[in-house]
């Protein structure tokens, strides 16, 4: 059969519903505390945002364009749309039961009260409507819409209502008002109370657009309010921007933000009690079809859920978890940690203030001179970038490259760009028409006549806040051929390079898909040889053709393969005489798996390599990835038996994929307790990595 044919692959859009559904399993699964149930929910919803933001517009896109960039599984646009919908509505329809069948009659018997503004004592309207009157009305701007008013843009994913009002010439009107994103979406209700509520004391909040809503005949005073129904517009947020011709790429990034707001509409929700007429009224003015309506029978906008879990309710969330230093970064001189042997720290387990500590210390150690580090996604508060900060105003060389392009935290990227410019940073952008995705920090030092060179390479982004949550492994080394290689891929971003040879990593583009295809294939030929080989690889996504169809060889050849895929994987396991030698499994919970995890093993000889690159064209074509070689025996073992093999036999929160793509949950055998991989690496923080 040829490794090309389409059944051979899985849609990346339906594969990527099916990852979004894994997440909100998670919200319907009681075992979960309430609050963190509720935070899955929100996540769901904000994943669906993003999804139509990025990915339906890309398709509806090439809908209405006739440019097909035809994927593996040979579905053309019109029946990926036809698809997606059907399963979107079996997952939107799910959704609401969780919320409004689960979640919020178990939110009521925990004390914390939803209601609706027409469920509210006398009293609590009353000092709602004071609130409303003085720190709302002010800032409200209702726009009509008529034959004299055009039609009023709608941002992206705001808050609206439709508002109908009889007019004093007896003619029903229409105005559409921006609930402001200044106040919480959830407001606080004063003077709450209800019976028969557990201790702690209860606590009660109503939506912003209910109170709006019914306070409106302050906002069109002598006008009788007819109705008002909530609505909600998501635009394609993903422009192009043509780097070649941008004589500055920071003033293209801040105008495609800009523009951002007024992307092509993609998807309309209202609420279900919106008139048929209002709903045609708004599609039409936005351009949309009917069919890119939903119609929500609950509230817009879910998201804003996550406001709930700033409560102070312990009982109704996860225990704290203990993020603890790594024992080997504890002492007082952390380079003669580092340089004594490799030092390998897994977050969330393992504290992300030692590396912080680190850059610190070289801002203020006078043998360190260069500092050279790269920066993605680093939020909105920094201690990174403070700490770069830091060691200009010491006089160290210290070199940033900011990635500009890091979808939706461009904002703070551009701030903390030009905040570090002003203190005297050198800022860079990184290569024209890649973006810049590698996760490494290069310290220089005088040592002894010389200079030393120490490295940190990541999984994950340089910030504390997602440290906390996201699964990352780095290694800080100052491996000689591992800190060279370093040195000459921050020159290549920072000047010229022509082609470059590695010593010992991997680099996309060009050098991660030819690197693991290479291991692949080197596994499948020694297996065939009679060297019993493995495969295991622990990914966010899965998608690129000619690494699955490598995996496909391997498993032809006999070659047994583990492969844990959080989010979308296109590889089809359990085909007869293709995969049926693959495993596909998925590990969603508590914390976001985001460790980039490649193995592999011939007989007694093994390869263990970490990266920040998964395997999809955008990551191996489109962007800048390091892809680095754990070479410590001792740390190869215990990230493969302490990391990997214990997510691979997880019987808590794992799923493993069909031949369908369809995924079940793995119970333990009969007899056999169930085993929670990401609670073990809790119990072992602190202790798991240290070598034998």
């Amino acid at each position: 059969m040829d490794l090309a044919d389409s059944s051979l692959y899985i849609n990346r859009e339906l594969s990527w519903l099916r990852f979004n559904e894994r997440v909100l399993e998670e919200a319907l699964d009681a075992r979960h505390p309430l609050l963190e149930r509720v935070k899955f929910l929100s996540i769901f919803s904000r994943n669906l945002d993003e999804f139509f933001m990025i990915r339906m517009s890309g398709l509806y896109w090439q809908l209405h364009t006739g440019s097909v960039d035809a994927p593996p599984d040979g579905l053309t646009p019109k029946q990926q749309l036809e698809s997606v919908k059907r399963e979107l509505d079996l997952l939107l329809t799910k959704h609401l039961n969780c919320w409004e069948g689960d979640l919020l009659p178990k939110l009521r018997e925990a004390g914390v009260h939803l209601v609706s503004h027409s469920e509210l004592a006398a009293d609590a309207t009353k000092r709602l409507r004071d609130y409303f009157t003085t720190a709302v009305l002010p800032i409200l701007t209702p726009l009509a819409f008529d034959a004299a008013h055009p039609f009023p843009h709608i941002s992206n994913l705001s808050m609206n209502l439709a508002i109908v009002i009889r007019h004093t010439d007896g003619q029903e009107r229409f105005a559409r008002l921006k609930v402001p994103p200044l106040f919480p979406r959830l407001l606080n209700i004063p003077e709450f109370s209800a019976d028969a509520c557990p201790e702690p004391a209860p606590s009660g909040f109503v939506w912003i657009e209910d109170v709006i809503a019914a306070n409106l005949d302050l906002l069109f005073p002598g006008c009788a309010v007819i109705a008002a129904y909530p609505f909600r517009v998501t635009r394609d947020a993903d422009p192009d921007i043509e780097e070649d011709e941008a004589a500055d790429l920071l003033e293209a990034i801040q105008e495609s933000l800009r523009q951002r707001h007024f992307g092509t509409a993609v998807r309309l929700e209202v609420s279900g009690k919106m008139p048929d007429r209002i709903r045609g009224m708004l599609a039409h003015n936005l351009e949309l079809a009917l069919d890119q309506i939903q119609a929500v029978p609950g509230p817009l906008g879910m998201a804003d859920l996550i406001e709930l879990t700033q409560l102070d309710r312990p009982d109704l969330k996860d225990p704290p978890a203990a993020h603890k230093p790594t024992p080997t970064l504890t002492r007082p001189d952390m380079f003669a940690s580092i340089r004594d042997r490799d030092v390998l720290v897994y977050h969330p387990y393992d504290s992300f203030m030692p590396i912080v500590e680190w850059l610190r210390l070289a801002a203020t150690d006078p043998d360190v001179v260069a500092i050279k580090q790269t920066l993605y996604r680093v939020g909105r508060q920094s201690p990174v970038v403070e700490a770069l900060m830091q060691a200009r105003e010491n006089g160290k060389e210290v070199t940033a490259l900011v990635e500009l392009k890091a979808r939706f935290d461009e904002e703070h990227n551009i701030q903390w760009a030009q905040e570090m410019e002003r203190a005297g940073v050198h800022v860079v952008y990184g290569l024209v028409g890649f973006k810049t995705h590698a996760k490494m920090c290069l310290i220089i030092r005088r040592e002894g006549d010389g200079l030393a060179r120490y490295t940190h390479l990541s999984t994950g982004n340089y910030n504390p806040a997602t440290a906390r949550v996201y699964t990352d492994l780095a290694l800080l080394t100052r491996n000689p051929a591992i800190t060279s290689d370093v040195v000459m891929l921050f020159n290549a971003l920072t000047g010229y390079a022509g082609s470059i040879h590695y010593r010992r990593l991997m680099v996309a583009p060009d050098g991660v898909r030819e690197g693991i295809i290479q291991r692949i294939d080197r596994v499948s030929a020694r297996h065939h040889d009679g060297s019993q080989g493995y495969i295991a690889l622990k990914l966010n996504a899965l998608t690129d053709p000619a690494c699955i169809q490598a995996l496909y060889r391997a498993s032809q050849a006999g070659v047994q393969i583990d492969l844990q895929v959080r989010g979308i994987c296109s590889l089809r396991p359990g085909v007869p005489g293709i995969s049926e030698r693959i495993a596909v499994t998925s590990l969603v919970g508590r914390f976001l798996e985001h460790s980039r995890i490649f193995y592999f093993r011939s007989g007694h000889e093994e390869e263990l390599w970490l990266g920040s690159a998964d395997l999809m064209p955008r990551n191996l074509d489109g962007r800048i990835e390091v892809v680095f070689p754990v070479e410590s025996p001792d740390l190869r073992r215990a990230i493969r038996d302490n990391i990997l093999l214990p997510h691979l036999r997880d019987t808590v929160q794992l799923r493993r994929m069909t031949r369908d793509g369809t995924y079940e949950r793995v119970a333990p055998s009969p007899g056999e307790p169930p085993f929670d991989s990401q609670q073990r690496m809790l119990e072992q923080a602190g202790s798991w990595m240290r070598p034998s």
